[in-house]
């Protein structure tokens, strides 16, 4: 009933206005939390009681503790409930390369604000020239569609890319890691090796390896930091290869003779891939010969005959 008596002329200005009241809302709670956060620090140096507190670590995470909080309360609507969906979450973008705490909230904060935005932007630009009727919400449910699926559809995307040029880079580094094991260097060597040989055209690879032997080094079971490197990249070869490495581990067997084992194992598969890539190719011509070619094909042979009948036809 509320519909039928606002007209669009009524209600994008109430629209509007309400945009901009949250965006003045955002500007102003994200000046005072930094200025709250600026007297803080003023006082802590002002009467310090240590070095330790002049010195505080957290200060590095300041510069954009105001974008994670205005984040954290955007990305409260669409925050999953379950334990499982979140860390099935922080798992999609840790395969994309986002392994910050808070990610997940910068993510669900991107995707509500881009809903936002496109609801806005969709209701100022179909409703003033078709009302309030079922022709004139369709562009602007379309529109929020749009802008829910963007962001997922963009980290499918980064997710995509960075997954194949772990698979594309991971044979390289794999013969690398092998041929270091069995000169004789340990895991964590080899990996270091291999890092500064391979970081200029397998940044994404060394990017990973790199992770995985700090945390190494920082005393992480070495049976943890291989899973969480095959849970991480989100690619089968590293998760075969992390299985492989974790039983060599377990059972004390040679890491140079699993690492060898893995090569021609991924060697093989890689192969099998190849051929099939190829039978598949004749199947996936079908439709370009069709759509494209035939047609034209169709009309350089049968063109002239026909012209020739039809002339024939309009004489007699």
């Amino acid at each position: 009933m509320i519909l039928g008596f606002v007209g669009a002329a009524e209600l994008v200005p109430l629209l509007v206005f309400a945009g901009f009241v949250a965006g003045v809302w955002s500007i102003l709670s994200l000046l005072s939390n930094r200025n709250s956060r600026a007297q803080e620090r003023l006082d802590r140096i002002s009467r310090p009681a240590s070095l330790a507190e002049i010195e505080d670590p957290r200060l590095k995470k300041e510069r954009f503790q105001g974008v994670m909080e205005v984040a954290k309360n955007l990305s409260t609507p669409l925050m999953p409930q379950s334990e499982g969906e979140q860390s099935e979450l922080r798992n999609r973008l840790a395969n994309a390369g986002f392994r910050s705490e808070s990610a997940v909230s910068v993510y669900l904060g991107i995707r509500f604000a881009t809903l936002m935005v496109f609801f806005l932007l969709g209701a100022a630009i179909f409703l003033p020239r078709n009302g309030l009727t079922w022709d004139g919400l369709k562009p602007v449910v379309f529109f929020v569609a749009v802008g829910f699926y963007l962001p997922s559809t963009i980290l499918w995307f980064i997710r995509k890319q960075r997954q194949e040029e772990i698979f594309l880079t991971l044979p390289d580094a794999l013969d690398l890691l092998v041929v270091c094991v069995e000169s004789g260097l340990g895991l964590d060597a080899a990996m270091r090796k291999v890092c500064e040989e391979m970081k200029d055209h397998a940044k994404v690879i060394c990017e990973e390896l790199s992770l995985a032997n700090f945390q190494l080094q920082m005393g992480r079971p070495r049976r943890e930091v291989l899973h969480d490197l095959g849970v991480r990249t989100g690619v089968d070869d590293v998760r075969s290869l992390a299985a492989i490495l974790i039983q060599a581990d377990r059972f004390g067997s040679s890491i140079a003779q699993a690492l060898r084992v893995q090569s021609d194992s991924m060697r093989t598969r890689r192969k099998q891939l190849a051929e099939e890539k190829a039978a598949k190719t004749a199947v996936q011509l079908i439709f370009p010969l069709v759509l494209f070619i035939f047609p034209g094909i169709f009309v350089v042979l049968v063109g002239p005959a026909a012209i020739s009948i039809m002339n024939t036809m309009m004489k007699h």
